[in-house]
Formats: C-alpha cells, sequence, structure tokens
C-alpha cells in the first residue's frame, strides 16, 4: 500500500499544473483505468479462484474487493492513472519543446 500512495501521489499532484489540462477529459480518463480494472482485476479474481495464485494475509490489509486485497485492487486503477499521466506529460513536454 505504501508503494502505492508513494507512487501515486506524485502524479496525482502534478496533474493538477494548470498548462498540463490533464482533466479536461475526465470521462476517457475513467474509461481508460476501468478497462483495465475490469480486464486485469477479472483475471486475477479467477487466478486466485483457481489456485494459480494467493495473497499472504500477513502482507496484505483484511479489507477485500471480489476476493482481491484492497492494494491489488487499487494496483490497478494506481498504475494505469500513472502511466496515462506520464504519457499525457510527456505529449506537453515534447510539445513545449518544438514550439
Amino acid at each position: 500500500m505504501l508503494i502505492l500512495l508513494i507512487s501515486g501521489s506524485v502524479p496525482f499532484l502534478l496533474s493538477f499544473y494548470p498548462p498540463l489540462k490533464f482533466y479536461r477529459k475526465p470521462l476517457a480518463l475513467a474509461a481508460s483505468i476501468a478497462v483495465v480494472l475490469a480486464v486485469f482485476g477479472a483475471w486475477d479474481v479467477f487466478a486466485v479462484w483457481r489456485g494459480h495464485w494467493y495473497f499472504d494475509p500477513g502482507a496484505v490489509f483484511s479489507m477485500r474487493v471480489i476476493n482481491l486485497p484492497l492494494e491489488e485492487t487499487l494496483f490497478f486503477v494506481v498504475i494505469p492513472f500513472c502511466c496515462i499521466f506520464t504519457w499525457e506529460a510527456m505529449k506537453y513536454l515534447i510539445q513545449r519543446m518544438w514550439q
């Protein structure tokens, strides 16, 4: 959970930088994250159900979302957010470099 908080906090805070205009398409951002969460979350739920892997109860919070630890579910939200933010920030920086 600590790694998710650290890796997500910087992109989240920088996403409010006005020239970046990161939130100009909030529905597209939400849809992108929702697709990743649905596809890979379902894959994880299936893999845990089949016994392909498990989560050590001593290493994760006890709160579960459809049989997945909270941290695993948030992973599919935070990391795609970070990736999309990085993509948009790089587009902004490259565009600014060539002006």
